[in-house]
């Protein structure tokens, strides 16, 4: 017989998914049976949250959605943490768990793992979730999961399995060589054609691309190219224009530089942003505006009409919209390379000395190892990172300090990052704080076989946390915390590990690690940061 748990597994092969992540339980075995017989490599995480945060960064790192099997009741507590930043990042995410059978679930009677109601539960980090009742329910379930993943703004998404239907047998139930995709909307025709108007006829128009538009860079090269106009890229739009093009603007736009040339643009083009606070607005000073015309482009409708309602709305894909934008404009002069240019001079204004230290070493980071992804934490690297980080390329950065912000996000997204892009470099910044959050994860990069390289700031504490108590007048209580030996503990894992005694040693400790088959931790102080700051290398 062939179980609704084992035909799952085939539903999922022929949708492409080639890893899943996720920790076997009494509850999920038979998933497994299937799972162990097929081409669909299995990873395991030593905690669901974990597991989601690797799906997360496999998903970042690849544009597939990242795949879980979760057990009932704790395993789905577990991960909803890590829903809560996919989901506030649009990341692509199909998390599977199941459920008590039909006449336990919800039952009050205490079986194991029981929940209330596990769906409700979840259903405030997922795009939906949906409870599969019968074995015939489970291919068009999961043929709108990948209609949502393929066309509309990815999220998380929830399938539950009660035990009973994933037992039952599936033998009359087939699968699809070829199941039906979607592709996105190209947008409305005369909404793009009213857009080109106003960018025709501007004089100072700016671009602003956020996550939603790291698909389109080639787009939206040209398009800015063509309207000659600078393009501020958010946090999880860097690198969409490549490092040292003439209108890239990499300085946040929370920073007065980037705000006032935002401000002076009579047109602002959005393309893939959803103008988050923790993008615009940082430091939550309220002053972030745009007062010229602004035409948005994005794929969740509800999104468009928030924050900054536009004078155009154009509910598309990013690039297919680009695209269609390029052959409607015309080539003008509009002193783009200067203005970008003015701003990003204006960094050393903007960014105290030592963000500007965090930012060389992350620059360091980049120039040593080319084509790296770099998965953070929320940390000081981070922060600076964050303000005036130039990447490379799109996608390479990325972090869990904007949006839902949680802690213990950067080793297991990039272990999920090097598992699904085992060819490229993969560095995680972390600070001492936020890696104890699942410093259990350097057991699964060994198993994995993913060498990522750990850069870890050991400054005794939630330093961020404690210098902003400091800025507000309140003593820093539960800040200073006792931390381990982290070399020891890595050696112990089968880590290399070293700490790193002065700047000068980034590099070669770097260029080290690429070569190492096993994972790196490399451990540092805030004397490194001073020194970069500083120029005493």
């Amino acid at each position: 017989m062939i179980s609704t748990g084992m035909y799952l597994t085939k539903l999922l092969a022929s949708y492409g998914v080639d890893t899943v992540f996720g920790i076997p339980g009494v509850h999920t075995v038979e998933l497994y049976r299937g799972l162990a017989g097929s081409d669909i490599r299995h990873v395991t995480p030593r905690h669901e949250q974990g597991a989601g945060f690797m799906a997360d960064g496999y998903a970042r790192a690849t544009g597939r959605p990242g795949v879980c099997f979760i057990i009932t009741g704790p395993g789905v507590t577990n991960i909803i943490t890590a829903m809560g930043q996919a989901y506030s990042d649009s990341i692509p995410m199909l998390v599977i768990s199941t459920v008590n059978a039909h006449g336990r679930m919800g039952s009050g009677e205490g079986w194991l793992h029981e929940l209330p109601n596990q769906q409700a539960l979840v259903s405030g980090v997922a795009a939906f979730s949906c409870t599969v009742n019968r074995p015939e329910e489970l291919a068009p379930v999961l043929a709108r999961a990948f209609a949502i993943f393929d066309s509309a703004r990815p999220r998380p998404l929830h399938i539950e399995l009660p035990i009973n239907v994933m037992l039952a047998s599936a033998d009359h139930l087939t699968v699809s060589e070829k199941p039906v995709r979607l592709t996105r909307p190209v947008g409305d025709a005369d909404a793009l054609k009213a857009a080109a108007v106003l960018l025709n006829t501007a004089k100072a128009p700016v671009i602003l691309v956020g996550g939603g538009a790291t698909s389109a860079a080639a787009e939206v090269r040209a398009l800015a190219e063509r309207l000659d106009a600078p393009v501020v890229m958010t946090t999880n739009g860097r690198g969409i224009l490549p490092r040292g093009h003439t209108l890239a603007v990499n300085l946040s736009p929370s920073i007065p530089a980037t705000r006032a040339l935002i401000e002076a643009a009579d047109v602002v083009l959005g393309i893939g942003t959803e103008l988050g606070p923790t993008d615009y607005d940082f430091y939550e000073d309220g002053f972030f505006s745009i007062p010229g015309t602004f035409i948005r482009i994005d794929i969740d409708p509800a999104q468009l009409m928030r924050t900054r309602p536009p004078e155009v709305g154009i509910v598309g894909d990013a690039a297919r919209c680009a695209t269609s934008l390029l052959g409607l404009v015309s080539v003008a002069a509009r002193e783009g390379a200067a203005r970008a240019a003015e701003v990003e001079t204006l960094v050393h204004r903007d960014v105290s000395s030592a963000m500007l230290g965090d930012l060389i070493i992350l620059e360091t980071i980049r120039d040593t190892l080319p084509n790296v992804l770099i998965a953070g934490d929320s940390t000081q690297l981070v922060y600076a990172g964050n303000t005036a980080y130039e990447a490379a390329s799109p996608g390479s950065y990325f972090n869990s300090a904007t949006g839902y912000g949680t802690l213990g996000y950067g080793l297991p997204a990039g272990i999920g990052a090097k598992v699904g892009r085992p060819e490229r470099p993969v560095v995680v910044l972390a600070g001492d704080g936020g890696v104890q959050f699942s410093l259990t994860e350097l057991a699964s990069a060994m198993e994995a076989n993913a060498p990522v390289i750990l850069m870890l700031h050991d400054n005794g504490g939630y330093g961020e946390i404690k210098s902003y108590m400091v800025s507000k007048n309140i003593p820093p209580l539960g800040v200073d915390l006792h931390t381990p030996d982290f070399i020891a503990i890595g050696r112990a894992y089968g880590w290399h590990a070293e700490r790193l005694e002065s700047y000068e040693n980034l590099k070669p400790a770097l260029e080290a690690a690429r070569a190492r088959s096993v994972p790196t931790m490399l451990a540092f102080g805030d004397e490194i940061r001073a020194q970069a700051a500083g120029g005493k290398h």
